[in-house]
């Protein structure tokens, strides 16, 4: 569960919008943070990980110090936190992973300038996803930008996809996947990876499945055993007209014995 901390300092920012928050953001473009995020808890559910939907980021204690507020932030071994922003008093725990969605007012800054920023931040990986079409940023034919920190220059490196367009995430130990409007992460072995409503509906729609079949099982072994108690009847029956056949040819047989006998004929000497 997460429990709430205060910052050292009350950072200007945190009680005053900022340029971004005065910009606001489409429905679909909110739509793909959520789903990213929620993709992002459930792959790390049980363990110890942050995950921060535009939370401030500061580097010092100066209280008018602008922030930077990533789309999402991605912060392992660290329990999630109620906390109002990421103040200098955590500057060694910076994000592991940041991702940032294009749009016309903030793709040049994403992709120009916020490499450098994240790298003197400190964070690992940092990917910028363009969900336009066509692409806003026309200076790549790519919808995915990713970098990653090379610590001891402390400046980003540009990652490059696989020849499908896939990018590997260290930190992630995933794939990231464009898919249209949608950014996807895939595991190691390339399975799509899903969020907590979409596991449990895919669970839910496997034990359905399971239930049917089980029940299935069960009617065809109801049916089998119908089946089986009726050829016993049969079988049963089919004795019992045979015993009755017997019988009567019995019946008839001495019948016939008798009447040969009364006549004085020996019914053995009868061929």
């Amino acid at each position: 569960m997460a429990r709430e901390i205060s910052n050292q300092v009350r950072y200007y920012y945190d009680y005053h919008p900022t340029e971004e928050d005065l910009m606001g953001e489409t429905a679909w473009h909110s739509e793909l943070i959520d789903y990213l995020k929620a993709v992002l808890l459930w792959l790390f559910h049980g363990q110890a990980c942050a995950i921060y939907k535009n939370l401030n980021f500061y580097q010092t204690f100066e209280y008018r110090e602008y922030p930077v507020a990533p789309d999402l932030a991605v912060i392992k071994g660290v329990p999630m936190e109620l906390v109002r922003s990421w103040g200098a008093d955590r500057i060694d725990i910076p994000p592991h992973v940041v991702f940032e969605i294009l749009s016309e007012e903030t793709w040049k800054k994403d992709l120009r300038e916020k490499p450098a920023k994240y790298a003197s931040m400190g964070v690992q990986e940092y990917f910028a996803y363009d969900p336009y079409e066509p692409p806003i940023s026309r200076a790549t034919a790519r919808r995915l930008s990713g970098y990653r920190l090379d610590a001891r220059r402390r400046e980003m490196i540009e990652i490059q996809p696989d020849a499908m367009g896939w990018m590997w995430s260290e930190q992630l130990r995933c794939w990231l996947v464009p898919d249209g409007t949608y950014l996807r992460i895939y595991d190691r072995e390339r399975r799509l990876c899903l969020t907590e409503a979409q596991a449990q509906a895919l669970r839910a729609a496997a034990e359905a499945r399971q239930a049917q079949r089980a029940r299935q099982a069960e009617e065809e072994a109801r049916k089998r055993a119908e089946e089986e108690a009726r050829q016993a009847q049969r079988a049963r029956q089919a004795e019992e007209e045979a015993k009755k056949r017997a019988e009567e040819e019995a019946r008839r047989a001495q019948a016939l014995a008798a009447k040969l006998r009364a006549l004085g004929i020996d019914p053995d000497d009868v061929v």
